[in-house]
């Protein structure tokens, strides 16, 4: 049984505004260096390192050695899930802090729009998919996340194979931190972004997480969603 101890050293690990951006960061799905964190961070190599043995020894990141470089990701889709939840609990109810610049202004628009969240689509992008796969029988959130059967036969007729999950959950909610609204995680999320981003519906962009849907992605979302693309923009 987990003590109120072990429980409060696990807090401990996000409770570093340093630590707690490189976890933002890493909700890319991407694998970093050591170095770039540090970048994205501020913060001097040595500082960097010595964080990320902590998230490393704490189960948050899994690391590997490629030569002179250290990379790092998250752990795993269950620390994405919780970051990404715990982000959406941490700022109070009301408007976020004004923007510094116009620059982070058009950033946090982008990412709001639409954004990866470790391996699937998040922010207004996931919520806009989720409701309509809901609204049109191919999805259940009336007792959880579930994929229908007209569902699985969408992805199929999609040539999206939903095979290979192993232990990870068909389909789940993420709480959306923008949203406030849970958008499709799990296999078939992941799934779906990948044929999103491989089929040009959407391209990254910018260095964060933000992704634009196409003129391509548009017409795509439309016409297998009835989704309006000025929802999208």
């Amino acid at each position: 049984m987990t003590s109120s101890r072990d429980l409060a050293a696990f807090a401990a690990l996000l409770a570093d505004e340093t630590r707690a951006g490189f976890a933002l960061a890493l909700l890319d799905g991407r694998a970093w260096t050591a170095g770039e964190l540090a970048r994205h961070a501020g913060v001097a190599a040595s500082t960097a390192s010595e964080h990320l043995g902590k998230l490393v020894s704490g189960g948050l990141l899994s690391q590997e050695r490629q030569g002179r470089h250290r990379y790092v990701r998250l752990a795993d889709e269950r620390v994405a899930q919780l970051v990404e939840e715990v982000a959406a609990y941490a700022g109070p109810p009301g408007p976020a802090r004004p923007p510094r610049s116009l620059r982070e202004s058009t950033a946090a628009a982008a990412m709001a729009r639409g954004r990866t969240c470790y391996d699937h689509l998040a922010g207004r992008l996931g919520i806009t998919v989720t409701r309509a796969m809901t609204t049109r029988g191919l999805l259940r959130q009336d007792t959880g996340f579930a994929l229908t059967e007209a569902g699985t036969g969408w992805f199929a007729e999609l040539g999206v194979p939903l095979d290979g999950a192993g232990r990870r959950p068909l389909a789940r909610g993420c709480l959306d931190w923008t949203e406030r609204r849970p958008h499709l995680a799990g296999l078939a999320g992941a799934r779906l972004c990948r044929h999103a981003l491989d089929s040009g519906w959407c391209v990254r962009i910018g260095s964060e997480r933000a992704v634009k849907v196409t003129p391509d992605g548009e017409q795509a979302l439309h016409t297998l969603l009835g989704i309006d693309p000025a929802i999208l923009r």
